[in-house]
């Protein structure tokens, strides 16, 4: 009589769980476990819908900010590190062989990066070439020249002298002309130093907008007025 109550008992647990039921067997005697609950398929499958859905809405509320930004705000200005009045504290050169605008990264006797803002007002382009102004190349090499100049004619690495001269040039290389409207970028390093002769071999890159438009090696010189 008491296993029939008893099973009677699991049967009504049984029917009246919602949940699936599954029985174990401990001592002999059936007993009743609960099966961990699993969302269906398609519980999961509209989650992520609703998931990729926000991250879509945030990523075109984001693009949609930048498109609403006027053009002129969206480009930062280059930084100055040196302006134009330090430079020319620093170089001889003047117009129109003045090649160097701003200074916008600086390491005394290792490397410097500056600008060119090349403008059709420059005096070069009514000879080069009238219906198709482009820089020259030499000019390209002059100003990347100056450059190093900037890192070699300071005080703190001991080229505080007067002037400093082409010694040679090497593997040079123009990629794409420069043109009016361009920004002409250039990075020169110190690679060696002969301080006792006063020698000094560089590398250099010039960019236009991200691309390499000339590159090569320089040897410069470092002296006095006296001793040119």
């Amino acid at each position: 009589m008491a296993s029939t109550v008893f099973s009677q008992s699991l049967f009504s647990v049984q029917s009246s769980s919602s949940s699936p039921i599954s029985t174990k067997s401990i001592a002999g005697v059936s007993l009743p476990f609960k099966q961990p609950f699993v969302a269906p398929k398609s519980d999961i499958i509209s989650r992520k819908i609703r998931m990729s859905s926000v991250v879509s809405s945030t990523s075109t509320a984001g693009s949609s900010h930048s498109a609403d930004t006027p053009i002129e705000l969206k480009f930062p200005a280059f930084p100055t590190v040196m302006d134009i009045n330090q430079i020319r504290d620093i170089l001889p050169h003047r117009f129109p062989f003045l090649l160097v605008d701003r200074v916008i990264e600086y390491t005394p006797g290792v490397s410097a990066v500056a600008i060119k803002n090349v403008t059709i007002n420059d005096n070069f382009f009514p000879g080069h070439f009238p219906e198709r102004p482009i820089m020259p190349g030499v000019l390209m090499v002059e100003a990347m020249a100056q450059v190093g100049g900037l890192v070699m004619l300071q005080p703190e690495v001991g080229g505080s002298r007067d002037n400093f001269f082409f010694a040679g040039v090497d593997k040079v290389r123009f990629r794409k002309p420069v043109i009016a409207g361009d920004t002409l970028v250039m990075r020169m390093n110190l690679v060696k130093l002969q301080k006792r002769f006063g020698i000094a071999k560089m590398e250099g890159k010039a960019y236009v907008g991200g691309e390499v438009v000339c590159e090569g090696e320089f040897l410069m010189a470092m002296g006095s007025e006296s001793s040119g």
